[in-house]
């Protein structure tokens, strides 16, 4: 069957699926429905009947507000979750086909998209993902690309440029992006806006690029063939007319985010030359789509022969399963208990470097990283080859300063799966990842983000490298867990609850040192995320501490203090909020207690306390730091341990 044909197919389900729901995005759907087609048709490696092929190929839809270029293509190819009824109840309550993609929400959606730019750097983290497994298992079982639709819009944000640079350097031969160049905006012309010549934005940068007519299926079939071929990353400019075929809309922005209207709906399926009602699609048509989702089967089939017959059968199924070999689990418990015995006084991030010394060794799938600050951070293992284009098994990745870009990949490196992938920088840097930890968290992926330096505590780098706000901004995020170890124990416990955890996990970790607190390792005290350190003495208590970090250690003295006054205090560690809300009411209640006096230290902000433990006094930050030595500013700071016994005996 032709292209065209076939193409109009799935502008059809576009623009009825919008003019149903009287929302959404036709315009880019129906533009880049012929370089789609040609794309599922000939190129792409998948098998609709098994959206989880491991070795298929990896599509992202980058420009996720034309999600129904996606959603079509899935129901026409024969994917189970995207029946037609999906497809008519688009954008509406409990579909399978949300205004955007929503990964782990529909089969065959491989990444939320919809924050432009995230899709292609998530790609990148596919490509990367996909080439560190390549390098460990074979190209028999290992051989697969990653295809990327981005719009203006994608390049028109500051990931892209992290997102292309990183891609560049690797040279990611099998990512392939297809830049729907159709010059409008949701403000008008792209013009307005940006004049970038982005073929010579990507050349510089190392990628390949090509361009091809958007709806000459031919044309787009010699761009597609041409890039395959690359030993490099490529970048097709794909010209395009938005809401091509709609007589009045087409290339222009009335058709970019709107649904067209009955009037110029009917005169585009005229104009296109279908003929056929709401939702309407052929038999012989429905017939050839069909038959390109089931033509990657007999591939599919020949993989897992070799997958059975594979050396590295043991091996690359550990891998996919994602879960933590027993000798990285024994390594770590029996970390955790020589932290116990011997109480080092060091920085949570040494603590957190130390933990990942132990299991790295163990655990083949786990891939480290920092964005610049390796040495900082304590992320590199002691012998680690890095990923290069020499060295595609390397664990070890060095992202340079692109946290936007080094969040989002690891986003890609998770969902494409066989690597767990960990990367570093500092907490106040949070706030250039924070869109890709979000992301993280919505689609409920396990990447650990070490985030060091993580309060007035690191000195005299000053309020601009200070972090005060980043806690609870993290602590925000639905699904992300939060971790502040206090001690080397609490760092190693964090480690073992985000290596196995199914959504993302944040360390913060500090600079200064700080005393070893815990003496026993025998459970994993974290997992409840606020425990009692140290019981009252002397009858009930009538002080609690609560603190997290560094800050613990400041609530122990001031309890020895309050202790010899002859006032029972007790000091609860609280290394993670969003764990201690999943406990049960019993729990939350004994670790809270009935104190008379409650006072929680945290050198960060008071903002999320109160809504965790009621009446209680804040000691910490009430504005930005300043540049001075740590021991200076937690003085004029007045987060001590004199001034935490001063506020309990005030009020008491």
């Amino acid at each position: 069957m032709d292209n065209k044909t076939l193409a109009n197919a799935v502008r059809a389900l576009a623009m009825d699926a919008v003019e149903q729901a009287k929302s959404g995005h036709p315009g880019m759907p129906m533009g880049m429905a012929d370089a789609a087609t040609v794309l599922f048709r000939d190129f792409l490696k998948f098998d609709a009947s098994d959206p989880h092929w491991p070795d298929r190929d990896r599509f992202v839809l980058s420009a996720g507000h034309g999600s129904m270029l996606l959603y079509a293509l899935l129901h026409l190819t024969g994917y189970a979750d995207v029946t037609l009824d999906e497809i008519k109840n688009f954008r509406q309550l409990g579909s399978k086909t949300p205004g955007h993609p929503e990964y782990g929400h529909t089969e065959g959606v491989e990444t939320t998209t919809g924050p432009l730019g995230q899709g292609l750097a998530n790609a990148v983290g596919m490509a990367m993902a996909e080439r560190m497994m390549n390098a460990r298992f074979g190209g028999d079982l290992v051989d697969h690309r990653t295809w990327v639709i981005a719009g203006d819009g994608c390049l028109m944000e500051g990931v892209s440029q992290e997102a292309i640079t990183l891609a560049g350097r690797h040279r990611l031969e099998k990512l392939i992006v297809l830049w729907d160049d159709n010059d409008i905006c949701i403000d008008g012309k792209v013009s307005t806006a940006d004049t970038t010549d982005q073929r010579a934005r990507f050349e510089s940068a190392g990628w390949k690029t090509l361009s091809c007519d958007g709806h000459n299926p031919d044309d787009v079939k010699r761009a597609l063939n041409d890039a395959i071929r690359s030993d490099r990353p490529v970048m097709i400019a794909v010209k395009t007319v938005i809401g091509f075929g709609a007589p009045k809309k087409a290339g222009t922005k009335s058709a970019h985010g709107e649904a067209l209207g009955a009037e110029e709906l009917a005169a585009t399926k005229a104009a296109i030359g279908w003929p056929h009602g709401p939702f309407e699609i052929p038999d012989d048509v429905a017939k050839a789509w069909k038959a390109i989702g089931a033509k990657g089967a007999q591939r599919h089939a020949d993989w897992k022969a070799r997958v059975k017959s594979s050396v590295h059968k043991r091996d690359f199924e550990a891998a996919l399963s994602g879960e933590m070999p027993k000798a990285a689990k024994d390594a770590l418990a029996a970390h955790m208990a020589k932290m116990a015995a011997e109480k080092p006084a060091v920085a949570t991030r040494a603590s957190s470097g130390h933990t990942l010394d132990a299991v790295f060794p163990h655990w083949p799938e786990l891939v480290g990283g920092s964005a610049d600050l390796t040495g900082s951070n304590n992320t590199l293992v002691k012998g680690t080859e890095v990923f290069l284009p020499e060295s595609p098994a390397g664990r070890y990745v060095h992202w340079g300063v692109r946290e936007h870009g080094m969040a989002s990949a690891m986003n890609g490196m998770a969902l494409h799966g066989g690597v767990v992938p960990y990367g570093g920088t500092f907490l106040v840097f949070s706030d250039y990842s924070r869109p890709a930890i979000r992301l993280a968290a919505l689609m409920g992926v396990r990447v650990i983000h070490v985030l060091t330096h993580d309060s007035i505590g690191l000195g005299e780098d000053g309020p601009t490298h200070q972090p005060v706000e980043h806690l609870a901004a993290l602590r925000a995020i639905p699904g992300l867990q939060v971790f502040r170890p206090c001690d080397a124990v609490e760092a190693a416990e964090a480690w073992a609850i985000a290596l196995e955890s199914k959504g993302p996990s944040a360390l913060a970790l500090s600079r200064q040192a700080t005393p070893g607190l815990r003496t026993d390792a025998s459970e994993n005290k974290s997992a409840r995320g606020m425990y009692e350190l140290l019981p009252a003495e002397g009858g009930a208590a009538k002080v609690s501490l609560f603190a997290t970090g560094t800050e613990v250690a400041l609530a122990v003295a001031a309890r020895d203090l309050l202790q010899k006054d002859g006032v029972p205090t007790r000091v609860v560690s609280a290394p993670c909020l969003e764990l201690f809300r999943e406990q049960d009411d019993d729990y939350i209640n004994a670790t809270i207690g009935d104190a008379e006096v409650r006072i929680v230290v945290e050198a960060g902000v008071s903002l999320g306390w109160s809504d965790v433990i009621d009446n209680c006094a804040f000691i910490g930050m009430t504005g930005f730091g300043a540049s001075a030595p740590a021991k200076a500013l937690y003085q004029h700071f007045f987060i001590t341990t004199e001034a935490i016994v001063e506020a309990a005996q005030a009020l008491l």
